[in-house]
């Protein structure tokens, strides 16, 4: 189906009393895609922005205390996660030399 089609449809659903003003609006507004992005995609985008390596709470790169911050979770609790996926194949290795090299410094 067609934007034209389904804005159609939308305008006949309204003219009928199925939806009212501010439904047709926010259908129409999302078929469009020219709306705010949902809140919680703005919330996360946010957080991903702001994640940077801790330079006071770190033991090698700051990394875990970048993660901490961001999340609220205890440093301590990511280091002991990385450290759990590092002997689960080296997963955590990868991934924290990844993040070191991609997330910028405070």
């Amino acid at each position: 189906m067609s934007l034209a089609d389904e804005l159609l449809k939308l305008e006949q659903l309204r003219e009928r009393g199925s939806l009212t003003s501010e439904e047709f609006e926010r259908a129409k507004t999302r078929l469009l895609g020219t709306g705010a992005a949902p809140v919680g995609s703005t919330r996360l985008a946010q957080s991903l922005n702001s994640l940077r390596r801790s330079s006071t709470d770190k033991w090698i790169a700051g990394v875990c205390g970048g993660i901490a911050a961001v999340t609220g979770v205890e440093a301590w609790i990511w280091r002991l996660l990385l450290a759990l996926l590092f002997f689960a194949g080296g997963v955590g290795l990868v991934l924290y030399i990844l993040l070191w090299i991609f997330v910028p410094a405070e």
